[in-house]
């Protein structure tokens, strides 16, 4: 029989809805924004907190980690709150703990963490080795939960249920200050002092119609966890009125003398939410930036004991008040800080002033005491009817007994009771549930008083709940109880004015110059810079005449101003720009300036291997054209031709195994003197060297013997020839320099003919035995000074008038002359 085949069945009926994409799009978003607005970033107006705090919060009182209970374990915490409140992952739920335990990012911890919960720069440990509780100013958040004093609405699953919001006998939000960031709208609002903010509240309870100029009287600003400054109080009080404003925080400071020679900064406390290693990260950046100056080092000595510590070291006889006002200006010691007090208020995100947020908390509180009295004036009144009715039974207890026995049942006995006796029906219930012990003349005494007691007790909160005053009254003496047990003294100072930062540099200046710290008046001075290699600056010119310096020669002096600049000369034939400030100022002395509060050159500047500093120049207009000299006997005269935005460049084309031995500016009628190593001297006018740009590789000074160097390079003004030296200090060439003393001669320029250029010169020093060439040499007006290499003075030999005559022996090596 012939098989048929079943026709398969027909393809379900296709379901297509068609809809507008951008229409879905609005509505998803919506729905998304709505969520995060109301669920997750915004704090509500009234206790303060995101629905996580208030979350953690609640359940931690229903877990009883109360403050006189030890810590369990944070992930515990967080699994409870996830599981049960908390739609939303364990992290968040972790973080916004940790935020509630960190005393400075909270003005009121509500959170008693154990562990590591961070730091400014670190965060926190996981929560799996943490600990926590709930702090003592917790309690007053989440007091009276249990009396229906706030509405309670289903979890997200419907089987438990949450309170809505907390009781909050303390003003959190103020106190503690919020930050979110919601779709479309952000808030962050400052932390304030508890007692500031509850005598503004109380002063608002009392006078229902105060203004903020009444109520700023006692807030009169933010009061942060860590302290610091506010500078600037107009946009607090823009804040205050409106909603939206800003201020500036400032770290605090205060100049120490970190040694005897050198001053530093030392903060104590930073500016909110800035940690210490952020600032020296900023300060390290800004000195490599050259934005900052006259800072040598930057120490963070914060322990447990002492608290914040960061000390900044500044570089001598810089001014560390003009530093400290640097550092505000480019680094976080000073931030702003936005204010945006947006919040919930019925359900919906406004932005609030000061008076709207006392007013939405006072408005809170009173409703929390009201429902509370109520509810606790039903119990009272169910419990003064409960003990009228014991009364009532015990006073014919006998004939009690005889209604009860002779009933069959429960319900039987119960009616009987309330025929008998005119009771009500949880009056018999409650003599039914009696025990034998009550029925004692004892325990009538007791009911009797427990009576008194509940009628002064409900009559008390009858007259609460009838009086609105009485209401205001009971709400302030709890919220100056807060105060007085939770309430710490300001830490923040506040200051109207503390002088704006200098003005920004013109359009087209050289970056570098923002620096240049404007607190230093640019008043004339000389750079100086020592034998030792030690760089100051002093305002008094250097003096030539009467008393010796104690310590150290100087070798070269070139006039400036404290806010200009000078270059460094060095043997490679460049040309370093050097900040005036960078060099410490020298106090007065009237005398020969010492060095030892100088510091060292090689510390400004960098120089590549084996170039050293031959001098110091000008970079002003006025300056001489820039005469060198270098070993081989060549010399040249610069002119003006500098570049204006280069650190470092070249003004001598130098020959191959050359190098530059002296430098100093000389004019026309100048004279240049040359010395060479086989004991030459060179004398002629400066005007025979034509200045040349700075490619240019100069002429011919100095004819040298065969195996000679020039050692020296002197300018002396015409008018300084016959009161100038010539010292020279012979040697031998096998010994190490500065190990030998050698001996040394002292005789006047004046001895020595001039000569002209590219000649050889006259003999300036017969060597002893023993010697056989020049090792040091200097020209200059006296006195004259050697020093040794650590800067101690070394005598020197009287005038001798011989040119050619040998030297005498020096007590020790000289390595410098000045």
């Amino acid at each position: 029989m012939a098989r048929t085949s079943t026709p398969p069945p027909p393809p379900a009926a296709e379901h297509i809805v068609d809809i507008d994409v951008s229409t879905e799009m609005q509505g998803s978003f919506l729905e998304y924004a709505y969520s995060v607005i109301y669920s997750r970033a915004l704090p509500d107006a009234r206790d303060g907190l995101k629905p996580v705090q208030r979350r953690i919060l609640y359940q931690m009182d229903a877990m009883g980690l109360r403050p006189d209970r030890g810590h369990v374990k944070s992930a515990r915490v967080v699994g409870e709150v996830m599981g049960k409140l908390h739609p939303h992952g364990d992290a968040p739920i972790y973080d916004a703990m940790v935020r509630m335990a960190q005393p400075f990012a909270l003005r009121l911890p509500l959170v008693d963490g154990h562990g590591n919960f961070g730091s400014l720069d670190d965060g926190p440990a996981a929560s799996r080795y943490t600990e926590a509780r709930l702090a003592a100013a917790a309690l007053a958040m989440t007091a009276d939960l249990g009396e229906d004093v706030v509405d309670f609405v289903p979890n997200y699953d419907s089987q438990l249920t949450q309170p809505a919001v907390l009781p909050a006998a303390l003003p959190n939000l103020l106190v503690n200050g919020a930050t979110g960031i919601a779709v479309g709208m952000a808030t962050n609002m400052p932390p304030h002092n508890l007692v500031e903010v509850v005598a503004a509240a109380r002063h608002l309870i009392a006078h229902p119609d105060a203004t903020l100029a009444d109520l700023v009287r006692f807030v009169p600003g933010p009061d942060l966890p860590e302290g610091g400054k506010i500078i600037g109080l107009d946009g607090v009080r823009e804040a205050y009125a409106t909603g939206r404003g800003s201020f500036r925080t400032r770290a605090t400071a205060r100049i120490e003398s970190i040694t005897a020679r050198k001053k530093g900064i030392v903060v104590t406390e930073l500016p909110y939410m800035v940690g210490p290693e952020r600032v020296i990260e900023k300060i390290t950046e800004a000195v490599q930036a050259k934005k900052l100056q006259g800072i040598s080092n930057v120490q963070n000595l914060t322990d447990r004991h002492h608290g914040l510590r960061l000390v900044i070291e500044v570089k001598n006889a810089f001014n560390p008040e003009a530093v400290l006002e640097q550092l505000y200006r480019h680094t976080p010691l000073e931030e702003s800080f936005g204010i945006n007090n947006v919040a919930l208020v019925d359900g919906q995100p406004r932005t609030l002033g000061l008076r709207e947020l006392l007013q939405v908390y006072v408005d809170h509180r009173l409703a929390v005491v009201r429902r509370r009295t109520a509810h606790r004036l039903d119990r009272a009144t169910e419990r003064a009817h409960l003990v009228a009715g014991l009364l009532v039974a015990i006073a014919d207890i006998d004939e009690v007994i005889a209604v009860i026995r002779s009933s069959d049942d429960a319900e039987a006995a119960r009616a009987r009771l309330m025929a008998v006796f005119d009771l009500s029906e949880p009056q018999a219930d409650f003599i039914l549930a009696l025990r034998l012990r009550r029925l004692t003349k004892f325990s009538r005494l007791e009911l009797e008083a427990e009576r008194d007691e509940l009628a002064r007790r409900i009559e008390e909160l009858r007259a609460i709940l009838d009086s609105e005053d009485r209401l205001r009254e009971v709400v302030s003496g709890e919220l100056a109880d807060v105060a007085a047990q939770y309430g710490t003294p300001r830490r923040t100072v506040l200051l109207e004015h503390a002088g704006g930062p200098a003005a920004p540099a013109a359009a087209g200046a050289p970056a570098r110059r923002s620096a240049v710290p404007l607190e230093v008046p640019d008043e004339p001075c000389w750079v100086l810079l020592s034998g030792t290699g030690l760089l100051a600056r002093t305002a008094e010119e250097p003096v030539r005449t009467g008393p010796r310096a104690a310590h150290d020669a100087v070798t070269h002096v070139v006039p400036a101003t404290t806010r200009g600049q000078v270059a460094v000369v060095t043997s490679a034939g460049r040309l370093r720009r050097l900040d005036v400030l960078d060099a410490p100022g020298l106090p007065p002395t009237g005398a020969a300036p010492s060095l030892s509060g100088g510091v060292p050159l090689r510390e400004l500047i960098d120089l590549e291997p084996g170039e050293e500093v031959v001098g110091l120049a000008r970079l002003d207009d006025g300056a001489a054209p820039l005469a060198l000299a270098t070993a081989q006997g060549v010399v040249k005269r610069v002119g003006g031709d500098r570049p204006g935005n280069r650190d470092a460049w070249e003004v001598i084309a130098l020959r191959a195994g050359d190098r530059v031995v002296g430098a100093g500016h000389a004019a026309d009628d100048d004279r240049l003197v040359l010395v060479s190593s086989d004991a030459q001297l060179l004398r002629f006018d400066a005007a025979a060297v034509r200045p040349q740009g700075r490619a240019g590789q100069g002429v011919a000074g100095m004819r040298l013997a065969p195996g000679a160097t020039v050692v020296h390079l002197g300018v002396v003004g015409a008018e300084h020839v016959s009161a100038s030296v010539v010292i020279t200090v012979a040697g031998t060439s096998g010994a190490l320099p500065g190990t030998v003393p050698g001996s040394a001669k002292v005789t006047p320029l004046d001895r020595y003919p001039a000569k002209g250029r590219a000649t050889g010169g006259v003999r300036a020093h017969r060597f002893l035995r023993g010697e056989d060439c020049l090792q040091l040499a200097w020209v200059g007006p006296e006195p004259a000074r050697a020093v040794g290499s650590g800067g101690q003075a070394v005598p020197l030999p009287a005038v001798d008038e011989r040119r050619d005559g040998s030297g005498q022996p020096l007590p020790a090596p000289v390595t410098a002359i000045g």
